[in-house]
């Protein structure tokens, strides 16, 4: 599928979660199988020659597109979850929200040192959970290689957030000018 048409997948809300808010509902497109192959076989070409050992995906839209790359790419896949989900040892991260903080966690066994890691998630907005999984993996001992995404938000800069806070590039599919 052309991207225009895994575009067309996606369903608008407007006012979704409150007024203002142009709401990308990624569930139309990934209950078309033919869009969905299309999702992660463009995840695979982009990181099929790099030699990654984890894809490490954050709860919980990120788990539907992390664990079958991670299965293309002969990959492990790490679950980056929210506080309290992951019954062994843990690392934490807290991050900034708009008003107060959160927590993101991955077992502190997930990662080998030094192996090479691709954090996915579905959307892309601000950037601040993508930031803290890459601070999560990095204090965990793994090499970010990208941070990578099905839908990105132009308007709202996450991906220079990302950059420019982590040093870690940014692969986005789909990219909307809304914010």
């Amino acid at each position: 599928m052309l991207i225009e048409e895994i575009k067309d997948t996606i369903r608008q809300i407007p006012d979704f979660p409150k007024k203002g808010i142009q709401f990308l509902d990624i569930t139309t497109g990934v209950r078309n199988a033919k869009a969905f192959k299309s999702m992660i076989d463009y995840l695979y070409e982009q990181f099929k020659d790099k030699q990654i050992d984890y894809v490490a995906g954050i709860e919980s839209r990120g788990f539907i597109f992390g664990a079958p790359l991670a299965d293309r790419l002969n990959a492990g896949f790490v679950l980056i979850r929210k506080p309290n989900k992951l019954p062994a040892d843990t690392i934490s991260e807290t991050y900034d929200l708009e008003y107060g903080t959160d927590t993101i966690q991955i077992h502190s066994d997930a990662i080998e040192t030094g192996s090479n890691v691709v954090v996915i998630d579905d959307l892309l907005a601000t950037g601040g959970t993508a930031c803290a999984a890459c601070n999560l993996i990095k204090k965990a001992g793994g090499n970010v290689k990208a941070a990578a995404f099905i839908i990105e938000l132009t308007p709202l800069k996450g991906a220079e957030k990302i950059t420019s806070n982590s040093g870690v590039d940014v692969v986005s599919m789909l990219k909307y000018d809304i914010g």
